[in-house]
């Protein structure tokens, strides 16, 4: 049986049987791998193909008797020499450019309220920003800001948090990620992160915690990123790492 694997949009493969149980022993590939042989209609998951279990045995498939027993002596160095998935540690310079491209995506939202204030509203905030910002200044550029503009500011925000967590949740990338090919695992197994801690523990807790301490929070997390496991404040508290996006390499790469 010739089994084919892809994950991210990556195909790798064929593999036999034996060398799918043996990845999925020694979690060099994830359940929530795609998967496709013949005989299936679609790809699949593999773990809605293996029901949860590191190990698949397709109904009504027998595998051969010398599978079976070379399986038993097949050693992990030899695992390594067939086809296998690499992973790194993300860089620091490429974990910040993602930080960047994530924080520019907000910047729309800020700039919507010009959209919606007359010239002498939007003197009168420039006014108010020279003299500086502090409780009473702040409250009253706030005020300065149409009803309207509070609405598009917060679907806007609905938006991006929405396409964030679902990328998030799928991958372990946010669009920064995404863009400079790094993504979020687990700590220990390196599979993915369930929602709750990759995106509400991960990054929510850490954007309030950025907006109230400014700038002493932003320069503390990343402090932490250059430590032997390049794991950041956040990183520690939600048990995740950093990594260069997985790909499937081929023995004959």
């Amino acid at each position: 049986m010739q089994i084919y694997l892809a994950r991210n949009n990556q195909q790798a493969g064929p593999y036999t049987l034996e060398q799918i149980n043996q990845m999925l022993a020694n979690q060099q590939v994830l359940l929530t791998d795609l998967a496709w042989h013949q005989g299936m209609t679609e790809w699949k998951p593999l773990g809605e193909l293996t029901h949860g279990q590191l190990s698949y045995l397709p109904q009504g498939y027998s595998e051969p008797l010398q599978s079976q027993i070379s399986s038993v002596s097949l050693s992990k160095q030899s695992i390594h020499s067939a086809n296998s998935i690499t992973a790194t540690l993300a860089p620091i310079n490429k974990r910040a450019i993602a930080k960047a491209i994530d924080l520019v995506l907000w910047l729309p939202a800020f700039s919507i309220p010009s959209f919606y204030m007359d010239n002498a509203s939007k003197q009168k905030m420039i006014a108010l920003q020279e003299q500086g910002i502090n409780a009473s200044t702040q409250a009253d550029i706030l005020a300065l800001v149409p009803t309207d503009a509070w609405h598009i500011m917060l679907v806007y925000a609905l938006i991006l948090l929405i396409i964030q967590a679902f990328l998030l949740a799928r991958s372990g990338q946010s669009l920064g990620k995404l863009a400079t090919k790094i993504q979020i695992v687990d700590d220990e197994n390196g599979t993915n992160v369930g929602l709750t801690r990759v995106f509400l523990l991960r990054s929510m807790v850490f954007i309030i915690l950025n907006l109230l301490f400014m700038p002493f929070i932003t320069i503390l997390d990343f402090a932490f990123g250059f430590g032997e496991k390049r794991q950041t404040l956040h990183d520690r508290l939600a048990k995740t790492k950093v990594i260069n996006q997985i790909k499937i390499k081929n023995k004959s790469e």
